[in-house]
């Protein structure tokens, strides 16, 4: 909240400062808009849930890739490891005539002014992991208990998978999945993925398959016995499924041959 405030200030400071007209950006759920910039990214930061922007947080990037739904117009705000400060208005457009933005230091609006930069360590402080996780299991305990919107559902051969609820928060994604065993045995868990799928799975040319990893998981059984109902909760980074994508969920037993496929509709 801190660093986002900072961010705040400091536009406010640049555009007090006499700055021209910010150039726009427009994007959409169907494809993903590129942007390069002259220097490594550090940070980026949309001022909506319906744009986003992703980038490697680990290995700095010279560019990262645009995404939106349908919804108001926001902004776009970058730094770069040089200290270098860009921003952007972002609009919805369904029909795109440009996929590309090669962006020169010119285009800057200013310059943090940071100092030296030391290189940064691939692996967050075990503090801040700890301050992560006890986020997550903060957030996943008052997901599972607010209302469930069921918006999939799949059951083969006793056993009930359902897709609950999908839920927007920060730069991560929650899903809120059911896991019911209607079946005369008990069930146990040999993996749950998630995947973005793209195309006809019959036109295997054209039919992609992403699958989604998790940064928490959040009481997920190893055994559902007979009768019993669980729910849990996986947490993603966020992402925006585009027009033809679909959301798709693959449940295997473990020593058995059980298997669920839940997939969302467009």
């Amino acid at each position: 909240m801190k660093t986002y405030i900072s961010f705040l200030l400091l536009i406010q400071s640049l555009l007090m400062a006499g700055q021209q007209p910010l150039d726009t950006i427009y994007a959409n759920e169907q494809k993903n808009v590129a942007l390069f910039f002259p220097n490594p990214i550090r940070q980026g930061i949309t001022g909506a849930d319906h744009f986003v922007f992703t980038y490697n947080r680990e290995k700095e990037q010279y560019f990262g890739l645009l995404q939106a739904t349908p919804g108001v117009e926001s902004n776009l705000l970058i730094i770069t490891d040089d200290g270098g400060v860009y921003s952007y208005i972002l609009k919805y457009i369904e029909e795109l005539q440009k996929l590309n933005y090669f962006i020169s230091e010119k285009e800057s609006i200013g310059n943090e002014k940071p100092q030296k930069i030391i290189q940064k360590p691939i692996i967050k402080p075990i503090e801040d992991q700890e301050n992560s996780i006890i986020n997550f299991q903060k957030f996943s305990e008052y997901l599972l208990n607010s209302k469930m919107e069921h918006i999939a559902t799949k059951q083969k051969k006793g056993i009930r998978l359902s897709l609950q609820k999908m839920f927007y928060n920060a730069s991560e994604v929650y899903l809120i999945i059911e896991i019911e065993n209607k079946s005369k045995i008990d069930f146990e868990i040999d993996y749950l993925n998630v995947y973005r799928t793209n195309g006809n799975k019959k036109r295997k040319a054209s039919y992609q398959s992403l699958e989604q990893k998790s940064v928490y998981i959040h009481k997920i059984p190893n055994l559902i016995r007979i009768g019993q109902r669980l729910r849990f909760v996986y947490v993603l980074p966020k992402f925006v499924l585009g027009g033809h994508e679909k959301l798709q969920i693959k449940l295997q037993e473990l020593k058995g041959s059980r298997k669920v496929i839940l997939g969302t509709k467009n």
